[in-house]
């Protein structure tokens, strides 16, 4: 593929990284196609967008009527020739104690974030196969690298995603199509205010002055975050290079954690990591000795009223 103008087709472009990447890549001067479920939100981006070569689309990537849907205008709108890059940004997370979530808020973060990143990825495959050529970009996070303690089932959904996409790299090369990997670090997102929609939740286990502490350290370090602008460059790099790499990071001091992470010795990286979320003894009540009731019924091991006071709202760092 050469660095000409591509039809773009890209997911979750109502906000965020997706909504600056469109724009980013239509006035690179390639056609997109921005998609997400909102659609007073893609008006916006449409008439934001102006005279640049930019269409909108509705779809939700966890229904497959939707999809199928999709497929079908982007036929219209490409002559039938489908889409030249893909770009699954879709996806959200939600924080909390791994152990407390439960099974069906596991499952809507991997309906969106795996099976619907699968799911449009079929869709849109054969016309690329019959071309022998084609893009797809898949938007990971740093988080699929390494995992950060309240962030266990988003990252776990993010080590699939990553994964995936080495498989399929290997896979779909023959046919001319080639897949990378966006890894973002912290970015000033919508993301915080969606991971931590639901904290309430926990106000009753023993993590939940953890939680509330790592709220607190959480703003500090969102003033820190990078403009999405970074990761919109990254993936038109990842759009028009001739030959892509598997891999992007962004921004470049993302590489500075991954490179901790790989060289600390796990015990010295699991300290940090329990420093950072404030997972000791006196934030999880255990400066005390365990009483019998403790012992005999680990469903709720400590009196809640050691544990916190009021309920407090909680949030997150900035991450995708």
């Amino acid at each position: 593929m050469s660095n000409s103008s591509k039809t773009v087709l890209i997911t979750g472009a109502t906000a965020g990284i997706g909504r600056m990447t469109a724009l980013h890549l239509a006035k690179l001067g390639h056609h997109v196609i921005a998609s997400g479920r909102k659609v007073a939100e893609l008006a916006k981006l449409k008439e934001e967008a102006g005279t640049l070569s930019l269409d909108t689309l509705v779809l939700d990537v966890t229904s497959a009527t939707s999809i199928a849907a999709a497929v079908a205008t982007v036929d219209q709108l490409t002559a039938g020739n489908g889409v030249d890059v893909l770009v699954n940004n879709a996806g959200f997370g939600v924080l909390g104690p791994t152990s407390e979530i439960d099974d069906a808020e596991m499952r809507r973060q991997y309906e969106t974030n795996v099976f619907g990143l699968m799911a449009v990825t079929r869709a849109f495959l054969p016309r690329m196969r019959e071309r022998r050529a084609g893009r797809i970009i898949n938007v990971s996070s740093v988080g699929g690298r390494i995992t950060l303690p309240f962030f266990g089932v988003y990252n776990s959904t993010k080590y699939a995603v990553e994964s995936l996409s080495d498989a399929l790299r290997y896979e779909l090369r023959p046919f001319g199509i080639d897949v990378s990997l966006i890894e973002p670090g912290v970015i000033r997102t919508n993301f915080e205010a969606t991971a931590v929609g639901n904290l309430a939740q926990f106000d009753a286990t023993p993590y939940a002055l953890a939680v509330a502490k790592y709220e607190q350290m959480s703003k500090t370090a969102d003033r820190f975050a990078s403009n999405p602008i970074v990761i919109a460059k990254a993936i038109a790099r990842a759009v028009e290079a001739r030959r892509p790499a598997a891999r992007y990071v962004a921004p470049r001091s993302t590489h500075m954690i991954l490179w901790m992470s790989s060289m600390l010795p796990t015990r010295v990286w699991d300290w940090a990591m329990r420093k950072v979320a404030f997972l000791n003894a006196k934030t999880l009540g255990l400066d005390g000795t365990p009483t019998a009731k403790a012992a005999t019924n680990p469903a709720q091991p400590f009196p809640v009223t050691q544990i916190h006071g009021s309920p407090t709202a909680t949030a997150s760092p900035s991450a995708n």
